[in-house]
């Protein structure tokens, strides 16, 4: 017989679950942000910045969009106790590693912001895959289900 109270998560797994839906939300408002800048916010920009957000292609701002919300979905699914945040942190990351590969690889913003521009792209990716371990520690020890 499972008994749930023996399948309690830790006080650490809440706050690993709430701090990492609140990292995700920032998440979400900086793609809102992004998507839905106004010409004046865009023209207020320095011109090689104005370049990079004119010059975003469909696919990286759709990696982008899935990025965050799968991952700020993800979070609520975790906080709910529900097995399926664990796929939904890889789409997440998947989401993450193609939008990268445009940030990092394609795009001119390490010549726009300078090599410091990697720190974040790279805490990103580390921060996606520590939440896919996360889930994955908390479906083993029968947090979520």
């Amino acid at each position: 017989m499972n008994d749930i109270s023996t399948n309690k998560p830790p006080v650490w797994f809440w706050i690993v679950a709430v701090v990492a839906l609140v990292w995700n939300l920032m998440g979400v408002m900086a793609y809102i942000g992004q998507a839905f800048m106004t010409e004046a916010e865009l023209n207020a920009l320095p011109e090689a910045e104005q370049a990079l957000y004119a010059n975003v292609p469909a696919w990286a701002t759709a990696a982008f969009a899935i990025a965050v919300f799968g991952g700020a979905i993800a979070c609520i699914a975790l906080l709910l106790r529900k097995k399926i945040a664990k796929t939904l942190f890889l789409i997440s990351l998947i989401g993450i590693i193609v939008q990268m590969i445009y940030n990092l690889f394609i795009s001119e913003a390490m010549d726009v912001y300078g090599p410091g521009s990697m720190v974040m792209p790279l805490m990103v990716i580390v921060i996606g895959v520590y939440l896919i371990l996360f889930s994955n520690k908390s479906i083993a020890k029968n947090w979520i289900s």
